[in-house]
């Protein structure tokens, strides 16, 4: 069974091509990953939150597997970063560029 590979290459004038400047592509992928990395840690965190305790007990840590799963799942999802290239590469992010001209 061969595994995934983790690093794919992608081909820089089709993420060049959808705004005109391979800089603006990266940067607007870059702004959505980071919204997907958060709201994923948002919704980790709140489900960890049901396992925190006020007492520090080793056994305890040591003993829960719903949270271990819950640990688990969140680490075998894809990266935000590769949501977010798949996403702009199928058009469904929306952009709008900022005139510096017209804030004058």
């Amino acid at each position: 069974m061969a595994a995934s590979p983790s690093i794919i290459t992608r081909d820089s004038d089709k993420l060049a091509a959808k705004t005109g400047n391979l800089y603006e592509s990266v940067s607007i992928i870059s702004r959505r990953a980071r919204q997907i990395a958060s709201k994923t840690k948002e919704e980790l965190n709140n489900k960890l939150a049901e396992f925190a305790s006020g007492i520090d007990n080793l056994e305890e840590v040591f003993e829960n597997r719903e949270q271990i799963e819950i640990s688990k799942f969140y680490e075998r999802q894809p990266k935000p970063t590769s949501i977010a290239i798949e996403e702009f590469m199928e058009d469904k992010l929306y952009w709008r560029a900022n005139d510096e001209d017209d804030a004058k």
